[in-house]
């Protein structure tokens, strides 16, 4: 990559960046701070075409990145799910994945593609998982983590259930029969929302994280674009979704502990990252993959189910046109502009600063 006229540079590449991703006037103009900034890179060098896949929130980027690197393609199948990128990009089909839960132990030292230093997991974004429901006369819902945990267990089963009801004393909840929609393929999303329910309501959840849907009996539908439409569709109906993708629907306020119900917004979605993350330490140099403490998140500042979706890629890559065209967009993702770009494109929240000047960190490491 090319560095050159970096103050001018910078400042026609945070104006312009955030106007073509559909900003507002009102966003800041960008200031110094210790936030890893796109403003010294030289974009209009770079040439060539991207091919990945994964996470529909990971398409949020591209516009705003071609509009600076115009000579660079991306071809980004959202329609994947994390799932599907992270086994195309294993067959060696992508150049990165997009997903909402890191690559476990065994998939980075599995990825052949990669070499013998295995793969990495950069946390590029930050959301929140949605409880969406649609339930006639129902226009604010308080749910706690057990009962969401009875709920999609299938032990409850009509709204008006007395758990429900004492969490939401002055909804008027009717005797609909409840239809509990879940993902019917694999998902960084669903592996989130069970890894929140087996930490925070065990007595009742008994089944593991995972990115497959655990109980048969739920309308099972492909993608997070299935649950919202299912959702939509249907009186009497909950599921779950990556907030920024949940459109009009209406979601629920959560509690850990049935009490101090938060309703999501990227605040407290930022607010629950800092206080229950942390770095894994899987023994590959670089690798960003965070274990979350759902347990710890507490108080009415803090959304109870943060969820951060990964950029995955190799630390060694055969192709050095392809390491420098990812390894360019995803540091692009994580510096202050491409986070204003989530902000504004998905209601993404904010990955702390600390966090995003590691993610420059390891993408220097990549070979």
């Amino acid at each position: 990559m090319k560095f050159k006229n970096v103050a001018t540079a910078g400042a026609i590449l945070v104006a312009s960046a955030i106007a073509l991703s559909g900003c507002a006037s009102s966003t800041p103009e960008a200031t110094a701070s210790a936030t890893p900034s796109a403003a010294a890179v030289d974009y209009s060098s770079l040439s060539g075409t991207i091919t990945a896949g994964g996470s529909s929130a990971q398409a949020a980027w591209t516009t705003a990145f071609t509009a600076q690197a115009k000579g660079v393609t991306i071809n980004y199948d959202k329609s994947q799910g994390s799932g599907g990128g992270v086994t195309n990009w294993t067959a060696g089909s992508y150049d990165f994945a997009g997903s909402d839960s890191p690559l476990t132990k065994d998939q980075q030292t599995a990825a052949t593609l990669c070499g013998p230093n295995g793969a990495i997991n950069l946390p590029i974004y930050l959301d929140g998982v949605a409880i969406v429901y649609n339930l006639a006369g129902v226009d604010k819902l308080n749910l706690s983590a057990e009962t969401l945990a009875k709920i999609f267990s299938l032990a409850i089963t009509t709204w008006n259930d007395p758990a429900i009801a004492a969490e939401n004393p002055d909804a008027k909840l009717p005797a609909t029969p409840i239809t509990t929609v879940t993902r019917s393929d694999g998902s960084g999303t669903t592996k989130t929302f069970t890894n929140f329910l087996s930490q925070t309501a065990k007595d009742v959840w008994t089944y593991p994280a995972d990115s497959a849907w655990p109980i048969a009996g739920t309308s099972a539908q492909k993608g997070t674009s299935g649950i919202v439409q299912a959702v939509g569709a249907g009186d009497g109906t909950i599921g779950y979704a990556d907030h920024s993708a949940i459109g009009e629907l209406k979601a629920a306020s959560v509690s850990v502990k049935g009490k101090d119900f938060v309703a999501f917004s990227p605040e407290a979605v930022t607010s629950a990252f800092e206080a229950a993350a942390s770095t894994t330490d899987t023994g590959i140099k670089g690798d960003l993959a965070q274990t979350v403490d759902f347990t710890a998140i507490s108080g009415t500042e803090a959304y109870p189910i943060p969820l951060v979706s990964y950029g995955i890629l190799c630390t060694t890559y055969k192709d050095a046109k392809q390491k420098e065209l990812t390894t360019a967009y995803l540091g692009w993702i994580g510096s202050d502009v491409g986070q204003k770009v989530a902000a504004k494109n998905a209601g993404a929240a904010q990955i702390p600063e600390k966090l995003l000047t590691e993610i420059t960190a390891s993408l220097a490491l990549v070979k």
